[in-house]
């Protein structure tokens, strides 16, 4: 069954304690601006193939793999 929303009415002006209440949860759920600095560059550990005879150009690997 869809539920219907509640209207909310307010009448008068809030107390000091009311409005210090209402300012904190403003002030709770408001969403801050994130500040982003550089990123710092995360060295990667991967394991590469940059030693292996399949990396090489073609015609330097012709004697592959024998050495």
């Amino acid at each position: 069954m869809p539920s219907t929303p509640t209207p909310i009415s307010a009448e008068g002006t809030p107390n000091d304690e009311e409005a210090v209440a209402i300012m904190a949860a403003v002030e709770a759920i408001w969403p801050r601006p994130i500040v982003n600095g550089p990123a710092e560059r995360v060295r990667n550990n991967s394991w590469r193939f940059s030693g292996r005879w399949w990396s090489r150009p073609i015609p330097a690997r012709r004697d592959r793999p024998y050495r």
